[in-house]
């Protein structure tokens, strides 16, 4: 089912598999509440988001309100509810990274992608957002990728190769290691 479509009591977000994925969780953990980070990493790695109808059916899984799903989903940054592209990057806005020009890279980012923070480029392929702090000042100002690439230090020009190498898609099992700029 599209992360997009409205489920209704007789067509749920979450399959079977999900589900189970999740129930997998609940014996590693001390109560079911603290399954809920899992949980949410697991709908957004299958959507790409956490649409609100799957915040329900985690919290029926793991028997919380869903007002608490969502809080938890809230205060992680990481779980959008509508679909994000097919890399998500942040740029970070630090004290380290402001000082040493991270709002300019964003802005130039954003400028060279059409886009404004927070948005996708219409091909659907990168989520521009920027970060309070990305932990890792030594390549400020920096951007990180959401597969675990590390771009910085950003310059104009970097920025514009982090571009042209998110274009290229998520890469499976990176590690986190800088792409671009000091390694």
């Amino acid at each position: 089912m599209a992360a997009d479509a409205t489920a209704t009591n007789s067509t749920p977000y979450l399959s079977e598999p999900i589900r189970e994925k999740i129930r997998a969780f609940i014996p590693r953990y001390p109560n079911k509440r603290a399954v809920t980070l899992p949980a949410l990493h697991i709908v957004h790695e299958h959507f790409r988001c956490v649409p609100f109808g799957a915040m329900k059916e985690i919290a029926e899984i793991l028997e919380i309100a869903p007002a608490e799903v969502h809080d938890t989903m809230s205060f992680y940054g990481f779980f959008p509810q509508a679909p994000i592209g097919d890399v998500r990057v942040w740029i970070c806005r630090s004290i380290s990274c402001m000082l040493t020009g991270g709002e300019e890279m964003l802005a130039h980012a954003c400028k060279k992608l059409g886009v404004t923070s927070g948005q996708t480029t219409p091909d659907g392929k990168i989520t521009l957002e920027f970060a309070e702090c990305l932990g890792i000042c030594d390549f400020a100002p920096a951007a990180l990728s959401d597969d675990g690439r590390i771009f910085g230090p950003l310059t104009p020009a970097t920025t514009d190769d982090m571009i042209e190498v998110l274009k290229q898609g998520p890469v499976a099992d990176s590690p986190i290691t800088p792409v671009i700029g000091r390694q």
